[in-house]
């Protein structure tokens, strides 16, 4: 390899964290070719995981550092969300959940690639692309070992738990992790419900808080949140709910408020 190729080489290695991935389309938008690709590979500075991506050589590649490719090299808005960010953020360590399974979110429109799917991860990607909430409203930045990317904060996660009740998160359990969310910020939550176009999601999150006890429920101005008109039924053979219009199940609504 000559020195040119070199000096290329390492500015590019000097370009993403360590433990990331190189798509391939960021990678010819920077002006590095097929041909000199295939140099890099035969010379074992690169090597491919998939159509479309690569990492260094030796190098340890979690789904982590792939997400994080997707959002700074793809630009797009997939990101760690639901009860996997509520795991990163500490809030649901009490809660059962599978250290093999991933909630990921999207824009509405937007895929995982093909090679993040079939790359062997340890791990199982849930991913749901929707648009019941705003591309970026809500994310926070989190630190992993050598970057940091953008996941749900704790108020956005806890909607993404929400939009998959019934068919996919029980909503006793969401209670469960919502007992738990006594300091969110309610300027964040206000915006957050403003902008959620899920009626459903939004009168759960405000019944689950209320029922919560939590003092930054009074704080919010519900005259800005569209609640939508009509019952929303969550279970069948429920109670109804009066305030939010909804039904839920008894054991939930029966439920004695624990956060004191």
């Amino acid at each position: 390899m000559n020195t040119d190729n070199r000096t290329k080489i390492n500015q590019l290695l000097d370009s993403q964290p360590q433990g990331t991935v190189f798509l391939s389309s960021w990678l010819s938008n920077h002006g590095y070719s097929h041909d000199l690709l295939k140099v890099y590979r035969k010379s074992k500075w690169l090597k491919p995981i998939g159509t479309g991506a690569m990492i260094r050589y030796n190098d340890k590649v979690t789904y982590e550092g792939a997400i994080y490719s997707l959002q700074k090299q793809a630009n797009l808005s997939i990101h760690i969300g639901g009860k996997t960010a509520l795991s990163y953020l500490g809030k649901s360590h009490y809660l059962n959940l599978s250290n093999s399974k991933v909630m990921l979110f999207g824009d509405k429109g937007e895929k995982l690639p093909a090679w993040f799917m079939k790359h062997q991860w340890d791990i199982k990607a849930d991913y749901h692309s929707s648009s019941f909430l705003p591309t970026e409203t809500g994310l926070i930045d989190l630190e992993f070992k050598t970057f940091s990317m953008q996941v749900s904060g704790a108020a956005r996660a806890m909607l993404e738990c929400l939009y998959l009740v019934p068919k996919k998160e029980q909503l006793l359990e969401c209670y469960q992790i919502m007992e738990g969310l006594n300091n969110l910020r309610p300027k964040i939550v206000q915006t957050l419900l403003e902008e959620c176009s899920s009626v459903k999601v939004k009168r759960l999150f405000l019944y689950l808080a209320d029922k919560a006890g939590h003092q930054w429920v009074q704080y919010l101005n519900l005259e800005t949140i569209d609640l939508g008109t009509g019952k929303r039924s969550i279970v069948k053979n429920g109670v109804y709910v009066r305030k939010y219009q909804i039904t839920v199940s008894k054991e939930l609504e029966n439920r004695e408020e624990t956060n004191l």
